[in-house]
């Protein structure tokens, strides 16, 4: 994550969420003794052990400015997980980016076969709503409610998926600056979103009261693909742990592209402090929050 981490109160709270995650996910996906044995073992490939955590950390920050119990909290972040573990798993296939490496490993569809892969990514989205329907995340049935709404929308055609089928097309065709960053707002900001929304559900902050942590989850939204555009123009591979300048090779309009690399790495930072200053009615307990924003910006993977 980068040696600005290191020691910092943002460097603890990722390495607590990311090994309560992984423990949580592996009580949640027990190897069967049958021929299903091939699925949860992708799927468990997938879900445990990669990735950086910040949609887990972003809702369980969240959630602890509203006082939430730690381990729903950390139950709804492996659902938002899920969701993103899924997704990825699908935009590495072949049919999409045909990516062979993600989180410095080989992808789902390398490591086992693609039909295994996408059986996989499947069964993590089901996974997903059936973690926030259990009664651990909440004992009130419209917080789950409200939770389960909230996740499918960032998923799907007005979400993650929208922005991904725009991207898609953005392969065929030159986007202006305002369509890239829809699409962004949607394939990247709509989760990111989605976690900050989840965690100020689970603590019963009325929907009137999260103006401020929508505008947040708006601003880190497009600071973090910006950043991830600079990664992709000029990062390390090795640290990245995944493919780079992808988006160079294919033509596709980026944030880099579109406003060059100095104007882009400005505008990341301004829209990270920009985030931060949403956060002013609240007090050292959003500093993870805070924390994060910035590091969104900085990291270098």
């Amino acid at each position: 994550m980068g040696l600005r981490l290191a020691d910092s109160p943002l460097a603890r709270a990722f390495e607590r969420v990311q090994r309560e995650v992984d423990v949580t996910f592996d009580a949640l996906l027990p190897i069967p003794d049958d021929a299903r044995a091939r699925l949860v073992e992708a799927m468990r490939y997938a879900a445990i052990g990669g990735g950086k955590r910040v949609r887990p950390l972003l809702l369980v920050a969240t959630a602890d400015i509203y006082g939430v119990a730690r381990e729903p909290a950390v139950r709804a972040a492996c659902a938002i997980e899920a969701i993103h573990a899924y997704s990825l798993i699908h935009d590495d296939l072949p049919c999409m980016d045909d990516d062979d490496m993600r989180h410095g490993k080989a992808t789902v569809h390398r490591a086992f076969d693609e039909a295994t892969a996408v059986l996989a990514g499947d069964s993590l989205h089901a996974l997903a709503f059936e973690i926030l329907s259990m009664p651990e995340i909440s004992g009130d049935s419209f917080i789950r409610a409200e939770l389960v709404q909230t996740l499918a929308a960032a998923s799907g055609a007005s979400g993650m998926a929208g922005g991904q089928m725009m991207d898609i097309v953005a392969g065929e065709r030159q986007f202006d600056l305002h369509t890239v960053t829809r699409l962004q707002q949607l394939k990247t900001g709509a989760l990111l979103g989605a976690a900050v929304e989840m965690g100020a559900i689970l603590g019963r902050c009325p929907e009137e009261g999260r103006a401020h942590l929508r505008a947040y989850s708006r601003d880190i939204g497009l600071a973090y693909q910006i950043a991830d555009d600079l990664l992709d123009y000029d990062g390390d591979e090795g640290k990245a742990g995944k493919s780079l300048r992808k988006d160079t090779h294919r033509g596709k309009a980026t944030f880099v592209s579109l406003m060059g690399a100095d104007k882009a790495r400005h505008q990341a930072q301004a829209l990270a402090e920009q985030a931060v200053g949403h956060l002013a009615g609240h007090g050292e307990e959003a500093d993870i929050l805070r924390a994060l924003a910035r590091f969104i910006v900085e990291r270098d993977r």
